[in-house]
């Protein structure tokens, strides 16, 4: 017997659990493992309450609710906000989602009622934040949505039932138009896994996280840059839900509510009860939305061959140049262009953009824009559309000259857009022009418009606000497939060539006589004969260098091991994208489509840090 009694467990004692296990146990909640965390099963059991929990929870919540003292009670207060957030799970009833965040912003903004809030180091405290977040998200939540599908919030004044009264809530409108646009169709970012980007990048503070649209119109009056907001935007912006002196009043059950709705780009912090808050924002959440089921990846391919699709998902009132920016303009930021490759689309850029975007000195500091073009075109003409492009674009947003960020524009393009980038920084005199005539450009007799066509397609000058440009795998010498006359020859059987090329081309040749013109109009060029190592126009590029006012860097991919002079990326070889003037060369052992790997984007971050240290925009 004296064996057997020594061999039992004493009645109180601990059990050996490894760490993972240890910090399980003290981290359950209701939004992690759908069940009441230990301080709030510590106020069910000191009120004999835990077990009638799960058989009647909306008595016991309606117990603990009207044992609350009218000020500090936060034990009992936090209970209220995680059981309402569990019961609201288990029954689908909203009125306990909007219980929620009511009781978790009582905690966390007692406003003059005295008591003691909860320091940052109580965990309670962050998982305060999430009850109140996720209470709006699902207590405004359509009910008409399915379980398995998006969350769409309805931002709506009126009247709301809570288990304890009612809520009346108001909409402050103001926060409702973005960049011109109306904001639509909220959806929660809470409730979204993002798929194909490594990093999801939130920003944790107050609020429901959304991303939402735009409507198809303007709000109202026209709004400058409004018609370079991109198409299929998805807008990451944040409603707080202000609730005021909910604490006083939970007793009557008389509560009113404003919802403000906070765009990521135009607000980081707003001050409730004289403290600066963070507001939650999840713009990865929002960037990948926007690409979901995108038309920009299926038309790519389509596109080089037949032209002018990627017009047809540009809406009517938006910008025709192919020139766009991912949110409005803002003063005082620097922009950066992407020039997207060969068959491709501003969709390629999307990891690019979710780092960049990511990182807060840059996304405080510089704004993104993306060019569109139809990449089958020739060289020349594409990289005139870029250059009108962003002359236009200058002039609009800053047509007084004011802003000294916009002077400081960085270009960035991937292969073929690689090549459109450098003719934003040369000068090319009348080199091209030669190379198609033998007659002076100024003796050819063409309509108006076609002499803007070929001036802006043939001549180019530095663009005086690009300050810095990057080229990405890009053909400066010719890329290897664009070597075979059969290669060069299909594309040119297959693409569609726009009708104002070649008009331009027969007026110019019908006018002049000049037997190159006449060549040119019988086989004219596609970007696959300009990127043709032995092509005469892209030889007269590539011996064309950077403009000295204009700092040039150079990222190359190459692929396997071995000396990089005598390796390529399957697309392009090193020689070819080797250029004396770069300021810094950057090897990535990767294939041509290195855009969006992470040795790229670094170097890129790189690049953008030292613009800014030498545009004395931070120190260095």
């Amino acid at each position: 017997m004296l064996i057997l009694l020594q061999g039992c467990a004493t009645p109180v004692g601990t059990n050996p659990v490894d760490i993972q296990t240890g910090y399980h146990l003290n981290s359950i909640s209701a939004l992690s493992a759908g069940e009441a965390s230990e301080p709030t099963k510590m106020v069910l059991r000191r009120n004999g309450l835990l077990d009638r929990f799960d058989t009647e929870a909306e008595a016991v919540l309606a117990e603990l609710h009207a044992s609350l003292k009218s000020n500090g009670d936060e034990d009992k207060l936090f209970a209220l906000a995680e059981l309402s957030m569990l019961h609201a799970q288990q029954s689908d009833d909203h009125a306990y989602y909007l219980a929620a965040s009511v009781y978790a912003w009582s905690l966390l903004f007692p406003g003059d009622v005295a008591g003691i809030q909860l320091k940052a180091s109580d965990p309670r405290y962050r998982l305060a934040y999430d009850f109140y977040n996720q209470g709006i998200a699902q207590g405004l939540a359509n009910p008409e949505d399915d379980d398995k599908g998006e969350i769409e919030v309805l931002l709506k004044p009126g009247e709301y039932q809570l288990p304890f009264g009612k809520l009346t809530v108001s909409v402050d409108a103001r926060g409702l138009v973005w960049g011109g646009y109306r904001l639509e169709h909220f959806i929660s970012t809470a409730a979204m896994e993002v798929r194909g980007l490594r990093n999801r990048y939130r920003i944790p503070g107050l609020g429901a996280s959304l991303a939402a649209g735009i409507a198809a119109q303007q709000a109202g009056d026209k709004v400058v840059g409004s018609d370079r907001i991109g198409p299929r935007i998805k807008v990451p912006v944040t409603a707080v839900m202000q609730l005021g002196d909910a604490r006083r009043r939970l007793a009557s059950g008389r509560l009113e509510a404003n919802i403000q709705v906070y765009a990521a780009d135009q607000t980081k912090e707003i001050i409730i009860n004289d403290q600066l808050q963070p507001i939650e924002y999840d713009p990865t959440a929002a960037l990948a939305h926007q690409l979901q089921n995108n038309p920009l990846y299926e038309l790519e391919i389509a596109n080089f061959f037949s032209g002018g699709l990627f017009g047809s998902i540009i809406p009517k009132d938006r910008a025709q140049d192919g020139l766009f920016t991912l949110r409005p303009y803002f003063p005082g930021k620097i922009p950066i262009i992407l020039v997207h490759g060969t068959a491709s689309s501003p969709a390629r850029w999307a990891e690019l953009v979710n780092e960049l975007e990511g990182d807060p000195l840059i996304r405080e500091k510089f704004q993104i824009w993306a060019f569109i073009y139809d990449s089958a075109n020739p060289i020349a003409y594409s990289a005139g559309q870029l250059v009108a492009a962003l002359q236009k674009a200058t002039r609009e947003f800053d047509p007084e000259g004011k802003d000294e960020a916009i002077q400081k524009t960085v270009v960035i393009g991937h292969s073929q857009g690689g090549l459109l980038a450098k003719m934003t920084a040369i000068d090319s005199g009348t080199r091209f022009w030669d190379l198609i005539s033998d007659k002076p450009f100024e003796q050819i007799n063409v309509t108006p418009e076609i002499r803007q066509l070929l001036q802006k397609s043939l001549f180019f000058k530095p663009l005086p606000f690009v300050k810095r440009v990057v080229f990405i795998a890009t053909p400066q010498h010719g890329a290897m497939a664009a070597a075979y006359e059969w290669v060069t020859g299909l594309v040119f059987r297959l693409v569609k060539l726009p009708s104002t090329v070649l008009n331009g081309i027969a007026q110019a040749a019908a006018s002049s006589g000049d037997e190159k013109l006449n060549r040119l109009l019988r086989r004219p060029p596609t970007a696959a004969d300009n990127m043709n190592p032995n092509n005469p126009g892209l030889k007269a590029l590539a011996s064309i260098p950077v403009s000295p006012t204009v700092r040039a860097h150079s990222i190359i991919a190459v692929e396997g091991d071995g000396p990089v002079e005598e390796r390529d990326d399957g697309v392009v070889a090193y020689r070819s994208a080797h250029i004396d003037e770069a300021v810094s060369e950057k090897i990535i052992r990767w294939g041509h489509s290195c855009q969006d790997q992470p040795e790229t984007i670094e170097e890129i971050r790189r690049i953008l840090l030292e613009h800014l240290i030498a545009s004395n925009l931070v120190s260095g």
